[in-house]
């Protein structure tokens, strides 16, 4: 009787076991990523803040830079409170109160947030602040009025249209200053490369309030270019550029116009010199420099802590997910485990009762019960394989001593003289068994791995005329015509001989053994005035061997069981007609054991050809 198998070795505890780990690690999991999630949603929180303040200290930088002062900006600092929920204050550098959305006895933070300065700003969330540090929205005396605004808007369709007619695609984009200036789809100012027929520089000739503005700044700027050139003060000058969205002026280095060329640090101190007048020329149309203070109150971080009901919470989830875990693997496990069950209960029983296993499913489980089924058949089979080789042997055996016996009884009793005849009679009969005998110790010896070959360099005609030599008698007798044939190698290389015969490295008596079992099966087969062909030849890294006879065939069902211990065609044939049926089975053994196959293919009534495949020796 089989021991019970322990509870924590059983498959069902195990599956329970993992199932409750990979639920307690899930659920770990799934809690770590709540957490993780809730931080990443606060540090978003935070980005949205900072967003907020940047935005706010955008709009107030874009009225910043569009009056002259701050007088009625209350109106849209409140309106920035209502909608971002926060405090702004501005005051001037001296903290003197500008505007407030809260009352003025509340206290201001400790600290500013930003300084709002138009014309030296910190915010980059405007084109052009980048470059010049003053907001683009601040353009002062470069405002075009109304009659010159629709103009160049008239122009900026006449050019876009003549930009569509050249397959160039654009949009108007109106400037700060009220300029309309064209835009293509990547953003470039006048769509990068101009069309040459829309090339009138109509659009981007400066208006008079233009020309105005500029000639003003020109004479800002006038002494520091001056300092800049040196001798040659008409090398620079400022310019409208139109081209860019981002910067209203900039220097205009004449190289073209003189054919000297600046440096690089020149270039530099040109443009602070432009930089530096804008300012001057901006001022008196800007809001004076401001502080900007920013409530933190619905603004501060919030901090993550779990109250007494969400802790119950998280534990009654948990508790019941590891519940549904335990109902769901109790049932997939039942449902697994009772296959296996039924293979435990089938491999517990007697061998002789052969038990097979029904196949329920197509997954592992299912495999391994085809498995053993097939085990079972394969063990079944090769159990009435054993009993009918030991019937076989026992027959092979009884027949040749019983006629051994028979003699000598009748011998002893005087019966019968033991005269020559007789005695070599006796003497078959033992050679018979003798070969019998020979036959199962050559098989077992296979079958234990303890067959010894002698190796040694053979030449393939060679081995096929000692075979045909010591079976010539037994054919002739038999009124069968031995041939021999064998192709040579084109030239000489993997072959020993010069004359490219195949060569092999074997132990010549056993594989003159396996062709002459071959040899002696086609002449008992083969009827008289039939041929026997023995042939060689060399395929590749193999020398094959063939015997080709013209006798009865082998019916194709009988095929796979040639090789077979004891297997006769003919059930009916006796030792001396029909062999021991082993000899087929040797022959299998010796080329195996040489590191070769062989194979046969038969036809009824025509004959049957059994090949030999073994390594070249070259």
């Amino acid at each position: 009787m089989a021991r019970p198998i322990p509870l924590r070795k059983r498959l069902l505890v195990r599956l329970l076991i993992t199932s409750v780990l990979i639920a307690i690690c899930s659920v770990a999991a799934t809690a770590w990523l709540a957490v993780e999630t809730t931080t990443r949603a606060i540090q978003e929180e935070q980005g949205q803040v900072l967003t907020e303040d940047m935005d706010i200290l955008r709009q107030l930088s874009g009225y910043a830079a569009t009056h002259r002062d701050w007088s009625g900006v209350g109106k849209t600092v409140r309106a920035l409170s209502d909608r971002t929920g926060r405090r702004i204050a501005l005051t001037a550098p001296d903290r003197t109160p500008i505007a407030d959305s809260e009352t003025r006895d509340t206290a201001l933070p400790p600290r500013a947030a930003a300084a709002v300065d138009p014309l030296h700003t910190d915010t980059f969330t405007e084109p052009g602040a980048q470059r010049t540090g003053i907001d683009p929205r601040a353009v002062g005396p470069f405002r075009l009025p109304r009659t010159e605004r629709e103009r160049v808007r008239l122009l900026a369709e006449k050019r876009r249209a003549c930009f569509s007619i050249n397959g160039v695609e654009t949009t108007i984009t109106q400037m700060p200053s009220g300029r309309s200036v064209l835009v293509d789809e990547d953003g470039t100012v006048d769509g990068g490369q101009v069309p040459t027929p829309c090339a009138d520089g109509v659009l981007n000739t400066p208006t008079v309030t233009e020309e105005k503005a500029l000639a003003e700044l020109n004479t800002y700027a006038g002494d520091c270019l001056k300092g800049v050139g040196g001798k040659f003060p008409s090398l620079f000058a400022a310019t409208v550029d139109f081209t860019d969205r981002s910067m209203l002026t900039r220097y205009l280095g004449r190289k073209a116009e003189t054919g000297i060329d600046t440096t690089r640090d020149q270039d530099k101190k040109a443009q602070e010199c432009v930089d530096r007048a804008r300012r001057q020329q901006l001022e008196p149309y800007v809001a004076p420099a401001a502080e900007l203070f920013l409530g933190r109150g619905d603004s501060a971080v919030p901090h993550f802590d779990m109250s007494a009901a969400n802790k119950a919470k998280v534990t009654g989830v948990a508790g019941l997910v590891l519940a549904l875990t335990v109902a769901v693997t109790v049932l997939v496990a039942t449902r697994l485990v009772r296959p296996l069950r039924a293979l435990t209960h089938a491999a517990q029983q007697p061998p002789e009762q052969h038990v097979r296993v029904p196949v329920t499913t197509q997954d592992e489980t299912g495999i391994l019960a085809v498995a053993f089924n097939d085990l079972a058949d394969r063990r079944e089979r090769m159990e009435a394989q054993r009993k009918a080789m030991v019937a076989d042997i026992a027959h092979e055996l009884r027949t040749p001593l019983t006629n051994i016996r028979g003699w000598l009884e009748v011998t002893r009793d005087g019966v019968v003289d033991p005269d020559p005849e007789l005695l070599a009679s006796l003497h078959d009969e033992a050679v018979v068994l003798q070969r019998v005998i020979d036959d199962l110790q050559d098989l077992a010896a296979a079958d234990a791995g303890t067959l010894r070959l002698h190796r040694e360099p053979v030449r393939a005609d060679e081995l096929l005329e000692q075979v045909v030599a010591a079976h010539r008698v037994a054919a002739e007798a038999a009124g069968v015509r031995l041939h021999m044939s064998v192709a040579a190698s084109q030239g000489s290389q993997g072959s020993h001989g010069s004359d490219g015969t195949p060569w092999l490295d074997a132990d010549p008596v056993r594989m003159r053994q396996a062709l002459g079992n071959l040899v002696s099966n086609a002449i008992r087969h083969t009827p008289a005035d039939g041929t026997i062909t023995l042939s060689c030849r060399r395929q590749d890294d193999e020398v094959v061997f063939e015997v080709a006879d013209t006798g009865s065939g082998i019916a194709p069902e009988d095929l796979p069981s040639v090789f077979e211990r004891f297997w006769r065609a003919e059930k009916s044939r006796s030792r001396r007609t029909g062999g021991s049926g082993l000899g087929l089975s040797i022959v299998r053994q010796l080329v195996t054991a040489h590191g070769g196959t062989v194979t046969v293919t038969s036809e009824l009534g025509t004959g049957s050809v059994f090949t030999l495949r073994l390594p070249d020796a070259g």
